[in-house]
């Protein structure tokens, strides 16, 4: 076997370099702190690239990266890396989803428990020389409701450390089916009853258009005025205006954070002005056990890749056997396009995602085009990074059910149907590559539509009443919001229509209600492809 080169441009711990070095046929190359023009530099004769936070994979990098293999994030968030471009050279990306996730549970608790009895602020006043006892009175815990917003890995063991705290825990999330969220110990409840009765309350969910500003004015005035919130997940999720006023209103009792909208945060921010407010410096996996675990475990999935091909962790598509590649990527790209359309309308209690192939789609391989799915589907609600890897792993968490179907083709030569189902209802689409290989839609909850599956789109029910589609125009163009397409799929024995508009922005709430208020619209989602 001969010698691969592995560079490691960030500072990682030792532990992680001592995995690298030992490892027979490895050639380590450990130089943090380089510039962008450094690392293009040398790149090209490396095999291996491990990172954390600090090294920028641009596209320029990658041009060079002539024998590069494998990149490995040393960590969960992968911003730093041009993905679609490495994937374009066949460069497989890999983080370590988990490694932080005990480390960042232990942070929010830990929050949790300083925000409830007053440590910080008892701990300053006895240093300026005071005994302030009855000041600093504080709260248990102990048999309190706390509600997670978010059930990943992070959310799951807060869960778990919390019951150990004997508190009941409540939790949402939209891809968790109840009777595996009772298996945890866990009652599932929707948003506005977790909102009115929880005690404390901590969100592990990911940064998404639908969860920005999920805590938002109109959330504090449902939470009890004695509630605590901690957010140790995402900036963002919280509107940190909105909780100064909740705050400084009396609407809720304090907050903890370790995450911000923008950071550093700035000195004079008003939440830093608030005794009940706490703040930490994003410390979530800064511990020497996070570090050091996920320092290791990066190195040993890019040494088990580069020496036996074992791809674990993967953020994108592994490579594919040549033969087969340039024929199945347009069903992945379908697929995963599908799954994404779904994961952003409503929520169903998911107890299954089904994916149906027919013709060409079913003959090279249904299990990569479901998993592609299956992942376009998570994606939008986990914390963590989510690929076609880890995504039966992630779902089986969650009591999802993943089923693969081979049919006879219908009425178009191949396609590929994924249809999810839950206590609440199904959502099917059904999708197939247009003759360029784009995503194409071709079928959407039962109508018969054919749009493309790209960028911000409007999907609107109605009935099909003269006037509706001329309404929903005017109003986007009032907007500045351009139209490039619009199709309708009608069912002309309800009298019902469902159109998707490809428009060239994303809608705000405001704009919602209206196109809502538009006589004969019975609903309107955004959602982004």
């Amino acid at each position: 076997m001969s010698n691969v080169r592995v560079l490691v441009s960030d500072k990682l711990a030792e532990a992680g370099l001592r995995v690298l070095r030992e490892a027979p046929g490895v050639e380590l190359e450990f130089r943090p702190g380089m510039s962008e023009d450094e690392l293009c530099s040398v790149i090209g004769d490396y095999d291996g690239l491990i990172i954390r936070s600090a090294t920028q994979v641009t596209p320029r990098v990658v041009e060079e990266a002539h024998r590069l293999r494998v990149v490995g994030r040393a960590g969960i968030g992968v911003d730093n890396v041009d993905i679609p471009a490495a994937s374009r050279r066949g460069i497989v990306v890999m983080n370590t989803p988990t490694g932080n996730s005990v480390t960042t549970a232990e942070h929010a608790l830990a929050l949790l428990a300083s925000l409830a009895r007053k440590i910080p602020q008892a701990v300053a006043s006895m240093r300026t020389g005071k005994w302030e006892k009855s000041k600093f009175q504080g709260r248990e815990i102990a048999y309190k409701t706390l509600g997670i917003i978010g059930l990943g890995n992070i959310g799951r063991i807060v869960a778990d450390r919390a019951q150990g705290l004997k508190m009941k825990v409540i939790g949402v999330d939209p891809v968790m089916s109840s009777d595996r969220a009772a298996e945890l110990g866990i009652e599932l409840v929707e948003l506005d009853e977790l909102l009115t009765r929880a005690d404390f309350l901590t969100i592990h969910a990911p940064l998404t258009p639908e969860t920005k500003h999920m805590i938002n004015d109109a959330a504090f005035e449902k939470m009890k005025s004695g509630a605590l919130l901690v957010n140790a997940a995402r900036g963002g999720i919280v509107d940190e205006d909105a909780l100064a006023r909740a705050i400084t209103e009396g609407k809720i009792a304090g907050a903890a954070l370790d995450v911000f909208g923008t950071e550093p945060i700035a000195p004079d921010h008003p939440l830093l002005a608030l005794d009940n407010v706490l703040c930490t410096p994003h410390l979530g996996a800064s511990t020497s056990e996070a570090q050091e675990r996920v320092a290791v475990e990066i190195a040993e999935q890019a040494v088990g890749y580069l020496q036996r091909g074992i791809v674990k962790n993967a953020v994108n598509v592994p490579a594919l056997p040549q033969e087969i590649a340039e024929r199945l990527t347009p069903y992945l790209d379908v697929a995963k396009a599908l799954g994404s359309l779904i994961g952003q309308l409503d929520p169903i209690d998911v107890r299954e995602l089904r994916v149906t192939c027919t013709g060409e789609a079913g003959e090279l391989g249904v299990t990569p085009i479901a998993r592609a799915a299956l992942a376009g589907f998570l994606e939008h609600h986990l914390e963590e990074p989510v690929n076609p890897i880890s995504a039966p792993y992630e779902a089986q968490e969650r009591g999802i059910r993943l089923a693969e179907v081979k049919e006879a083709s219908d009425r178009y030569a191949t396609t590929v149907r994924v249809t999810v189902t839950g206590e609440k209802g199904i959502h099917t689409a059904t999708g197939t590559p247009g003759r360029k290989g784009e995503p194409r839609l071709v079928g959407l909850e039962g109508y018969e539509i054919d749009a493309v599956m790209e960028g911000p789109v409007l999907i609107m029910r109605n009935q099909d009443r003269p006037g509706v589609i001329g309404s929903v125009g005017t109003l986007l163009g009032s907007r500045g919001i351009n139209v490039s397409r619009m199709q309708v799929g009608l069912d002309e024995k309800r009298g019902q229509a469902l159109a998707l508009w490809n428009v060239d922005s994303t809608l705000g709430g405001e704009a919602l209600d209206e196109l809502r208020s538009i006589d004969h619209v019975s609903s309107v989602h955004t959602l982004r492809l």
